[in-house]
């Protein structure tokens, strides 16, 4: 059935793939409040794709921030139901001077569709949407009941999915979840993801002055609060890459034989990993490139600014620094712990006059693991291997998705992340963009995907086989 559904499918293409161009077009930037028209015009026109689909009971889920949306089809009795997850908005596109087209204007050059949110995450939210889509044009409808949610600040670190979810938690409830964000790992291995990082992070404050001061009347006497900060991050690591904060490995378990083995079978070549972007390499020794990648946390600084960078000469002393880092954890690592952590070692090292001010913006999320033998993972290697004819290797992916994490802790559900973004799209960086080649191999596969979990008895969701 799945095949004469995806062959159907296949001839619909370009209106998949105008579906995908109409939704680059719309800027749906949530960090930035200037990019709130954009924002409502793309929950218009998913809830009108929505209705024309024959959803019921679609609408907007408020949590206090940008709204998530959602509808459900349900007439498949006795099957599972799954809660099918993407993300609506993107990250900003600046700087736009290094964009070859403009960002929000979707454009094909060499077989790949450039434009922001391109890979991340419209792509494969349009593949899904469109999957489930073409099941309900079948007389019998969809082989599961389904509960589309899309949420509108993944790319913001999701700050009120609690709230929505506390407030719709009956409408979410599922057996399971698919989620269309997290991408593949190879375009040559096939791959299942089976977990990924947490992440946390914060913003620091360093002072150590009343006021800027003439670098001619004070420098060499006083402190220079840029010096200061360079020193303080500098700390966290030591010579060859190794995490210098005290206690943040403790709970770090160290990777299993079965961990290392798959990553060991999607082996990627340390050297042309970095000089595919033009950058020297440095990590924590006595682990590959992709075991730290997936298996080990990392600590980066994201932004580091202060004083004077206009034009021209401005011989000051500054006053005030500011760093924004991020965490990347792994199992085992709680966010708020981690975020200690850091900002305690930071105080430590702090010298006498200079103060820090810590702030943080969500709670973060920590890392996500699916056990091997849950259905969701034996049903999307069984679909991969059909399709591709190889078993696809187990892998994490280095990124973070926090609503997998989030839903397991309040929802009790298990997620796959069957997204088909490659890792080289450029993703959050200028000239994003998403392979043409993957919209008919994902329709493909989410719709047998859909066909294949319809056989699962839903009790299987919830046994011995599906829990850590």
């Amino acid at each position: 059935m799945s095949g004469a559904v995806a062959d159907a499918l296949a001839a619909q293409s370009d209106a998949v793939r105008a579906r995908l161009e109409a939704l680059i077009r719309l800027p749906s930037v949530s960090t930035d409040p200037a990019y709130e028209p954009g924002m409502r015009a793309t929950r218009a026109y998913l809830l009108d794709w929505f209705r024309e689909m024959g959803l019921q009971e679609v609408q907007e889920l408020d949590g206090g921030g940008h709204p998530a949306l959602y509808g459900s089809w349900s007439g498949a009795p006795g099957k599972p139901t799954l809660l099918i997850y993407g993300h609506y908005d993107v990250q900003p596109p600046d700087p736009l001077e290094e964009w070859i087209s403009p960002p929000f204007e979707p454009t094909e050059r060499d077989g790949c569709l450039f434009g922001r949110g391109a890979s991340d995450d419209k792509g494969s939210s349009v593949i899904a949407i469109a999957a489930v889509e073409a099941w309900l044009r079948q007389p019998g409808g969809c082989p599961v009941n389904v509960k589309l949610f899309l949420e509108g600040e993944e790319e913001v670190g999701s700050p009120t999915l609690p709230a929505i979810v506390a407030r719709y938690g009956a409408l979410l409830r599922a057996d399971a979840m698919l989620s269309a964000d997290g991408g593949r790992a190879s375009a040559t291995i096939p791959t299942i993801n089976v977990g990924a990082r947490g992440n946390t992070g914060f913003e620091v404050k360093l002072t150590t002055a009343a006021k800027d001061l003439h670098s001619g009347k004070y420098g060499g006497a006083v402190r220079n609060a840029l010096h200061e900060m360079a020193k303080l991050v500098a700390s966290l690591h030591d010579a060859e890459g190794r995490i210098a904060v005290a206690g943040y490995l403790d709970s770090v378990a160290p990777p299993g034989n079965q961990a290392r083995h798959d990553t060991a079978a999607f082996a990627v070549d340390e050297a042309a990993f970095c000089a595919e972007v033009g950058a020297a390499p440095l990590g924590e020794p006595g682990y590959t490139l992709r075991e730290r990648l997936t298996l080990r946390p990392s600590i980066d600084v994201n932004g580091m600014w202060g004083g004077y960078t206009g034009v021209g000469a401005k011989t000051v002393i500054p006053r005030e620094a500011r760093a924004k880092l991020t965490m990347r954890l792994v199992a085992g690592q709680d966010p708020a712990q981690a975020r200690a952590l850091v900002q305690a070692h930071l105080q430590a090292q702090c010298p006498p006059g200079v103060r820090l001010e810590f702030s943080t913006q969500g709670g973060g999320s920590p890392a996500s693991s699916l056990p091997l033998g849950h259905p969701l993972v034996r049903a999307g290697s069984t679909v991969l291997e059909r399709l591709l004819g190889q078993r696809p290797v187990p892998v994490r992916l280095a990124a973070t998705v926090p609503i997998t994490a989030l839903f397991k802790r309040l929802l009790g559900i298990e997620t796959l992340m069957f997204a088909f973004g490659l890792p080289d799209e450029d993703v959050h960086a200028p000239n994003e963009f998403f392979r043409l080649s993957s919209i008919p191999l994902g329709l493909r596969a989410w719709v047998m995907l859909l066909e294949e979990l319809g056989r699962v008895d839903p009790a299987a969701f919830h046994g011995a086989d599906a829990a850590p």
